[in-house]
């Protein structure tokens, strides 16, 4: 989808200076890269050997593995067999591009092990190295160029500890030169978790290189301002993305590895952070143990997820409350609500931002029943309608977003005011909430009341629209509750009531006042790669000069 040159401009002047000043700086010297003067430079071959190696706990898919052993990559949004030229295949999208280039898939060849699968490794890597030993704008595009360097590093004893020492060196003089132009170029105006990514390339780069300590020092210092921007006092991330918060805690978490493998001390600033991220994460997960679907979110590998948390200090238990990042938890019993109760992240931090504000998702044990639609990740496809508020599990208004979704971009106006107000007594739960993101077109305020009741079988809502105008003409609106696939639904046949069937958390009844129930598709895409169709049930009406309000109930039967 093509990007409206007013959005484009917004964009751009909606960034904070610093970060937008880096950006406009950082695209000045791009053609200057090419020049010979401007190219890091080549030292003779002499290192064989690392000072360090950092260790790399997180496991690969051993079946994406094999493909690559037959000339298949399964990346992003699609496969693609025997991609020519191997490094710039044609008709595919940049997202494939940035996945083939920053080696990640590594990781899945060490699952697969043997010779065969180290030898294709280093193929890869030679290739690479060969084909790319002057600048060009994707390839040594400071973000992947970051996590290039973390993941050779991190599968070095895999695939070059034991290869011939040609090999060796060709690879080390290549980290050597990417780590020195990281260093020169950063932060070439990226903000938020593509800059900790970027940053953990540079140090993990300089712990393992002999002369490698500027390039750390380096990193070091500049991750430790963005530790101070980035991760709020409650300890979630300001881009408000489950997913992305689980992958700056998994960043920290290699930074401090590597530095105990080097036997260097790890900044108290990053041991810090890891502890206060933890709660915050479990926070965020369902009873299946992977986690929530907001802001460009899909459920996760629970492996992965537990092994973060393991390597996390503190107590094992989630926070409930999170103000300052936005998110709520209600939890009686078996039964999890995970609420969206704060404003969208700001500019420069919302490129995977949705409109889901007040949205929340409702587990029974380790069954999703209201779920959001979740996103695919690195799918143009799918980009724009899994970000609208109609994706979600809120209200939406005259067909419009909460929030503007601006194509290809970040979020345009947004909600300014979200408010959310906590009662717990007597074992039950209530959060009363409300944002102003109608406010501006139609003079409407959007309140929402959740009460979970004593036993976590009964959750009783309130949508409530206020008109602040006094008068407004009839605005048709739309409450939707997202359904996991594996549900299973029933209209009754006065169509006021709608039954729903679980697997094993048993049959929960919907009741509603104040609006029409309807049960229409939906689709969920909160399983990667793996797009399934569901349901949704609508709750629709129209608006009266005051506003409207609708109540509803979902009551475990029996």
């Amino acid at each position: 989808m093509s990007v409206k040159p007013l959005e484009r401009l917004y964009g751009v002047t909606a960034l904070p200076r610093e970060v937008f000043l880096g950006r406009l700086f950082y695209l000045m010297k791009r053609p200057l890269y090419h020049l010979p003067l401007m190219r890091p430079r080549l030292f003779a071959p002499m290192v064989t050997t690392l000072k360090a190696t950092p260790p790399d706990p997180w496991p690969g898919h051993a079946e994406r593995g094999a493909e690559i052993l037959q000339k298949t990559f399964r990346l992003a949004d699609r496969e693609v067999e025997d991609p020519t030229p191997l490094w710039s295949p044609r008709g595919v999208s940049s997202a494939w591009l940035t996945a083939l280039h920053d080696f990640s898939w590594l990781r899945d060849l060490r699952a697969v092990g043997g010779d065969q699968a180290r030898r294709r490794a280093r193929d890869l890597t030679q290739s690479w190295i060969e084909n790319h030993r002057t600048w060009s704008h994707l390839a040594w595009d400071p973000a992947v160029t970051g996590r290039r360097l973390a993941n050779w590093l991190g599968q070095y004893e895999f695939f070059a500890a034991s290869a011939e020492i040609e090999f060796r060196q060709s690879l080390i003089q290549s980290i050597e030169q990417q780590a020195r132009h990281l260093a020169g170029a950063l932060p070439a105006g990226y903000a938020g978790s593509a800059l900790i990514g970027a940053l953990k390339g540079l140090i993990l780069a300089g712990t393992a290189l002999p002369e490698g300590a500027t390039c750390r020092n380096k990193g070091l210092e500049m991750l430790e301002r963005e530790l101070r921007r980035q991760i709020l006092p409650d300890g979630g991330h300001i881009e408000r993305c489950p997913g992305t918060l689980m992958g700056v805690l998994r960043d920290l978490i290699d930074i401090r590895a590597a530095a105990s493998a080097a036997q260097a001390q790890t900044p108290p600033s990053i041991e810090a952070a890891i502890a206060s991220m933890a709660p915050i994460l479990r926070l965020c997960q369902h009873g299946d143990g992977k986690l929530a679907l907001f802001n460009g979110t899909n459920e996760g590998d629970s492996l992965y997820i537990d092994l973060a948390l393991q390597r996390c200090p503190g107590p094992k238990r989630p926070l409930m409350t999170a103000p300052e990042s936005g998110f709520q938890r209600l939890q009686i019993s078996r039964s999890v609500i995970i609420v969206d109760a704060g404003p969208p992240p700001p500019a420069a931090y919302d490129n995977e931002a949705h409109a889901g504000t007040l949205s929340f998702e409702l587990s029974v044990g380790r069954e999703r029943i209201i779920v959001n639609c979740g996103a695919q990740m690195g799918s143009l496809e799918w980009r724009e309608a899994q970000r609208s508020t109609a994706a979600h599990s809120t209200l939406s208004l005259a067909d419009r977003n909460s929030s503007e979704v601006l194509a290809g971009r970040g979020l345009g106006s947004r909600p300014r005011h979200v408010v959310c107000r906590r009662v717990e007594e007597e074992d039950a739960q209530l959060l009363e909430m409300s944002h102003d993101g109608y406010q501006s077109r139609f003079g409407m305020t959007h309140h929402r009341s959740l009460y979970l009741a004593p036993g976590g079988t009964d959750l009783r809502g309130e949508d409530r629209l206020e008109s602040t105008t006094g008068t407004s003409k009839p605005l048709a609106f739309a409450i939707r509750f997202h359904l996991h696939p594996d549900i299973k639904t029933t209209m009754t046949q006065g169509g006021d009531t709608v039954l729903l069937n679980t697997r094993k958390a048993g049959g929960w009844r919907l009741l509603c006042r104040g609006a029409t129930i309807d049960l229409e598709p939906s689709v969920y895409l909160g399983e990667p790669d793996q797009p399934r169709r569901s349901q949704q049930i609508v709750l629709s009406g129209k608006t009266g000069g005051g506003g409207a309000t609708v109540k509803w109930a979902f009551r475990k039967e029996g």
